[in-house]
């Protein structure tokens, strides 16, 4: 039987979203402009022909080449990604925030001594992105572990393997040992040692930086939303429990190994994350007061693994995440890296209500997305960001006319890039976002 909507949990959360608490826009034509942009959304997200197509690209570190800070800038000198967040949203005017937060703050990243990623000025270049550092933190004997306990693993295994500064966290026992008083002073006494004393202070004073992080970012992204009338799209964050195994604690080669070796333990680990992911995604977006939560598809791809292996890996326990998410009054956002061609036959799943999910492809036929998605989901993308570097603004225009024209007449459509954009020229993005706003009226 196909899961039903929840009305009224959504109903209070678009509420939140159209009518954020304490806001003090600095115009009522700011307010009406900010409610305009996020009408628009909800019109999309329920299948409904909005005022126009909303226009979303997927800015990532494209704000700060635009504006002459570099990455490691961005990620240390909160007024300077300030500075640069409010140029590109200035100039350009999206319909969606570049959510300041996504960047993260490096200083946290070097208290902590972060190994699962290289980010600007440690690693890689002051002018580059972050980049992942696969590896293979969770090994592939401790499946059990993962799945006996998720939060003692991640405390005492995978996580001291990810920071540096954690290495002496092993020391510390389960939580779950303090049962009596007779074993009360005895789980206690690691936190004594020096070495965890160490770790514990490390700690701390990353949540410090962690915080003056957050306060600016907040701040930034609340001045976009009061002075320019500019929504974010996205609240909260979640993954796809294959990714979470496969991304960063199996990593790629390990995790398409264990398919073969041990495909229960993955099934089993899968099963054990799918409420933490409801869970994360839910809180996540309570806390960001918008109800869509982003979940960046990755290892799903055409070209990772056949579709038996993705009907029996991948798409039972995003589903579950999918389902549970909508339960809980949310609007999950997948967006789909790579090719989803071979995958459109099983993401459009009867148990999903229509009108419930947002999907954003980079490389998938949009015109089989339309025929197999339209009716059923809001969905977007497909700008190639090659073109926004290397086309000409004409030859943007022309693609971003045709595309709505093949896809977006019915409703349910958001004009995005494919991809996270990094790079391009301003012309470029110019006229991809004005003739999106041209060319996607509803009449």
């Amino acid at each position: 039987m196909t899961t039903q909507i929840p009305v009224e949990k959504r109903a209070a959360r678009y509420a939140e979203w159209i009518t954020p608490p304490g806001m003090q826009f600095a115009s009522p034509e700011v307010e009406q402009a900010y409610k305009a942009r996020v009408q628009m959304f909800l019109d999309a997200i329920d299948l409904k022909k909005p005022q126009r197509v909303p226009v979303v690209p997927f800015a990532g570190f494209y704000p700060f080449a635009y504006a002459g800070v570099t990455p490691r800038e961005a990620m240390y000198d909160y007024a300077k990604l300030g500075y640069a967040l409010k140029k590109y949203h200035t100039d350009f005017l999206p319909d969606a925030l570049a959510g300041s937060p996504i960047y993260g703050p490096g200083k946290v990243f070097e208290i902590l001594d972060y190994k699962l990623y290289r980010w600007p000025g440690h690693g890689v270049p002051e002018t580059t992105p972050y980049q992942a550092l696969e590896a293979e933190y969770m090994k592939a004997d401790e499946y059990d572990a993962l799945i006996n306990d998720p939060s003692a693993y991640f405390m005492r295994g995978y996580l001291p393997r990810v920071f540096g500064a954690l290495s002496n966290f092993p020391m510390i026992g389960p939580w779950t040992d303090i049962l009596e008083l007779p074993f009360t002073g005895g789980s206690i006494i690691p936190f004594g040692l020096p070495p965890v004393q160490e770790a514990l202070k490390t700690l701390m004073k990353a949540g410090e930086a962690a915080l003056e992080w957050i306060g600016a970012a907040l701040a930034i992204d609340g001045e976009e939303m009061a002075t320019l009338g500019i929504p974010g799209l996205m609240g909260g964050f979640t993954k796809a429990p294959f990714d979470t195994l496969g991304d960063t604690m199996r990593g790629t080669r390990a995790i398409m190994l264990d398919k073969f070796r041990q495909p229960n333990k993955i099934l089993a680990a899968m099963e054990k994350i799918v409420p933490l992911a409801i869970d994360l995604g839910t809180r996540s977006a309570t806390n960001g007061k918008n109800p869509v939560v982003f979940i960046p598809l990755h290892k799903g791809a055409d070209g990772f693994m056949s579709n038996d292996d993705f009907k029996k890996f991948y798409w039972p326990t995003l589903k579950a995440v999918i389902l549970g998410l909508i339960e809980n009054g949310l609007v999950p956002y997948l967006f789909v890296e790579g090719g989803y061609n071979q995958r459109l036959d099983i993401i459009v799943d009867p148990d999903i209500p229509a009108g419930s999910t947002i999907w954003m492809f980079d490389q998938t036929d949009m015109k089989e997305v339309k025929k197999h998605l339209g009716g059923w989901a809001c969905f977007g993308g497909n700008v190639p960001n090659s073109m926004l570097k290397a086309g000409k603004p004409a030859q943007i225009k022309d693609y971003v006319k045709r595309l709505i024209d093949d896809v977006a007449g019915d409703g349910g459509y958001m004009l995005a890039t494919g991809a996270v954009l990094d790079d391009a020229e301003p012309e470029n993005l110019h006229a991809m976002i004005d003739a999106g706003k041209e060319f996607g009226v509803y009449r």
